[in-house]
């Protein structure tokens, strides 16, 4: 039976009607709202239980660690005789706040237009308001009904259920809540609320899972209003606009409430892009929360499912193929999983520190919310609170922000609740700076400045940055310690890297790039990178850049970020007004490999099938074809855009079972994307990995990095090719190479 859309034509006009009158427009709306106080029972989360009796007790011992008491529970038919029952019996007397979520079953959800669906789901009904009703705090109708692949209503029958919904939990004097659209979808909201308000049927509570997954981060714009990318930045609506247009919709139909039931950021879907996708979701579920708070919208937020390798605060142990049918934002039915292999996510202490800061306090309002980088004051009875973070790889100074002395007096919690000794840096991981109430000037933020041009890559294991702001000299150091930071400064700055002669560098071209031995390590070595050489256009063009060591660095941590191999950046070094565009060094870990990509594709354009390296290590050309075209497509998955994807520029470590490892250097070109690299950019990039690869690996190569996608190694594929080729060709003839060899020619005819 095809399923017909909730979003009918009588839907549709209600809400293009509600929207021509002008009524979506919210003022300012993606700005938080300031002075309003946050509810202390603000944050709550989605719950299940187990068969096993012991699986309630571990649940109610996570939520009491949590210190949330306002719990969210799906229960539907056969849950009365089902463990459900009991563990809700138990959550009760526990003295948590339950919203009890009452769904139907998706297939009795596609049949409500018949009586017995209808007299069963009444009889269901009236069962559970008599034993349950009176000890929750709200009950609420309506499951992702814009989503009828996960809810099975369509619109008569959505209707027909929340009628007698309506009539059941009213009789019973119990605060209604619904009809939980998921998403942002505000057409769904307003054509639902006006055809309940003409059957005066209106919720107590309006719910809305306000998710914001579509987006790369919980502060973006959502670039997919409307479908149209190129109106994100005109529009404007980021996630504290969502929350305040639909409060907005709430207003208007005379609903004093709104709430976000369900939402949540699924591990699966970070790791598209970013490989430390656990402490992302923590960064993100701790943004989240506080952009909710900070809107003024929401009465209460829930996160979607406590225990859950996807989603949850708590991992289950079990893989995505063990996930069930039906999205849990429908129906968290139970706890999977066998509890002994069960462990707290990042998100899980991330929350936490959300609740214990926020909840009860005064949002004051925010101190800067532009330029990425988010800074905002709550208040507690006790405390003035700045909770601050970057947008994702970007990082702050403290001591750019703060007076000395304010920092000094400051106690520094990170975004899981430990205190921060000697703290430095603002990142995308929110920290906590507090002060006594009163303590600090309400304008205490000095200019709210991003470190200009840097990034980071916050989640590095065992390791943690140090600015470096000395006789002129500004920089950063990656280390374990403050103590091995100052080691790799005394013997590192710039004072002791002297470039050697041409005949003692790996490089001297443009930029001089020599090894040293490590400070951290006498048996291993590092490599230092200073530009040497500018071109007049590059002088004159670069002043408007960072410095090269700075694009290095950036280039390197981003790649790290995004789960791509680079040689691991240890420090930069750049000269504050430097003019000569030359007083910079980048300082990363020496590459130990076998070969380049080049050299590789080198030996195969000469015909040969296998590959050898220098130490004897042997690789078939099919195989090297297979691994290079699914590492370059993962780089453009994550949104890589190298720019310099010569083959020189990919270093390879044969393992065994001719299994390779890639690593890239020269990363000051790179760019990247919050989305997958566009083709353009693909192909770019491809050309140069390939340009010294005759026709037949090229053909090969591409048919296999194409083909991941679905797509023929065609002739616009092929053009991009043929016009590198080209552009190769002219520049050694005509370019500076080409100039060079003419002199060279006109030398050696002048001497015969």
């Amino acid at each position: 039976m095809n399923q017909p859309n909730v979003l009918t034509w009588s839907i549709l006009l209600k809400a293009l009607s509600y929207t021509l009158r002008g009524k979506l427009r919210v003022r300012r709306r993606y700005l938080p709202l300031q002075n309003q106080q946050i509810p202390e029972d603000f944050i709550g989360v989605g719950v299940a239980s187990a068969p096993d009796p012991p699986m309630d007790n571990y649940v109610i011992q996570q939520l009491n660690q949590l210190s949330i008491k306002q719990v969210r529970l799906d229960f539907t038919y056969g849950d009365l005789t089902s463990f459900n029952a009991r563990f809700l019996d138990r959550l009760l007397k526990e003295g948590f706040a339950v919203s009890l979520h009452l769904i139907q079953p998706f297939e009795n959800a596609r049949r409500m237009q018949f009586t017995d669906e209808q007299q069963q789901w009444r009889h269901f009904l009236a069962e559970v308001l008599q034993r349950f009703g009176k000890q929750v705090l709200q009950v609420e109708i309506g499951n992702t009904i814009n989503r009828k692949r996960w809810s099975g209503y369509h619109l008569p029958g959505f209707l027909i259920a929340w009628g007698i919904a309506y009539q059941e939990i009213k009789k019973e004097q119990i605060t209604l809540a619904g009809p939980n659209i998921s998403d942002f979808e505000p057409f769904y909201n307003i054509g639902i609320l006006s055809l309940l308000k003409s059957r005066s049927q209106l919720p107590d509570i309006h719910t809305n899972n306000l998710f914001s997954e579509r987006v790369a981060e919980p502060e973006q714009f959502d670039h997919r209003i409307l479908k149209f990318s190129w109106l994100t930045k005109l529009i404007k609506v980021n996630l504290i606009a969502k929350a305040r247009i639909l409060k907005k919709i709430s207003n208007d139909f005379g609903i004093k409430r709104l709430i976000s039931p369900v939402a949540f950021w699924a591990i699966y879907r970070i790791f598209r892009t970013l490989p430390d996708a656990k402490q992302k979701q923590a960064d993100y579920a701790a943004r989240y929360l506080l952009l909710c708070a900070a809107s003024g919208s929401l009465r209460q937020v829930f996160w979607g499912a406590l225990i859950c390798h996807r989603e949850g605060l708590i991992d289950d142990g079990l893989s995505d193929d063990q996930y069930p049918a039906l999205e849990r934002v429908a129906h968290y039915a139970s706890v999977d999983g066998n509890l002994n292999e069960f462990q707290l996510n990042p998100s899980f202490h991330a929350i936490k520190t959300v609740a214990n800061f926020i909840q009860g306090s005064e949002y004051i309002g925010p101190l800067t919310t532009a330029h990425r980088l988010k800074i905002h004051h709550f208040c507690s009875p006790t405390l003035d609170i700045h909770v601050a973070w970057t947008i994702n790889g970007k990082v702050a100074l403290l001591n750019e922000l703060y007076r000395k002395e304010d920092l000094a007096r400051a106690e520094i919690i990170d975004r899981d609740g430990v205190k921060l000794e000697g703290a430095a840096l603002i990142t995308e991981s929110p920290i906590y700076l507090c002060w006594p109430r009163g303590g600090i000037a309400p304008n205490s933020v000095n200019k709210p400045i991003l470190a200009k041009d840097l990034s980071i890559h916050v989640h590095i294991e065992g390791l943690h940055y140090f600015p470096i702001q000395e006789a002129g000299w500004f920089g950063m150091i990656l280390a374990k310690n403050a103590h091995e930071a100052a080691l790799l400064w005394q013997m590192l700055q710039p004072a002791n890297l002297q470039r050697p002669d041409k005949s003692a560098a790996l490089r001297h071209a443009r930029n001089a790039i020599w090894p040293l031995p490590d400070p951290r390590d006498p048996n291993r070595q590092v490599t230092v990178k200073q530009p040497v050489k500018m071109y007049p256009h590059k002088a004159f063009l670069d002043r408007f850049k960072p410095s090269k060591a700075m694009r290095s660095w950036n280039g390197a941590v981003e790649l790290l970020r995004r789960g791509i191999d680079t040689a691991h950046p240890v420090a930069f070094f750049e000269k504050t007004g430097d003019l000569t565009l030359k007083q910079n060094f980048y300082i990363c870990d020496y590459v130990d490999a076998d070969c380049s990509v080049g050299e590789m594709f080198g030996c195969f354009a000469q015909g040969n099938t296998e590959f050898i390296s220098k130490n004897g290590k042997r690789i078939s050309a099919e195989k090297t074809y297979s691994q290079i075209a699914y590492y370059v497509m993962n780089m453009h998955k994550r949104g890589v855009f190298f720019r310099d994807l010569s083959g020189g520029n990919v270093l390879v470590k044969i393992l065994p079972n001719e299994t390779l490892h890639f690593s890239l250097i020269d990363t000051a070109r790179a760019r990247f994307y919050n989305m997958q690299t566009p083709m353009g950019e693909r192909l770019s990039d491809m050309v140069r990995i390939c340009h010294k690869l005759h026709w037949a690996g090229r053909t090969r190569l591409m048919r296999l990095y194409l083909g991941s996608g679905k797509r023929s190694f065609s002739f616009k594929y092929r053009l991009p090719f043929y016009l590198y080729d080209a552009k190769v060709w002219l520049k050694r003839r005509i370019g500076r190479k080409g100039i060079k060899k003419m002199i060279h020619w006109f030398k050696q005819k002048s001497k015969a």
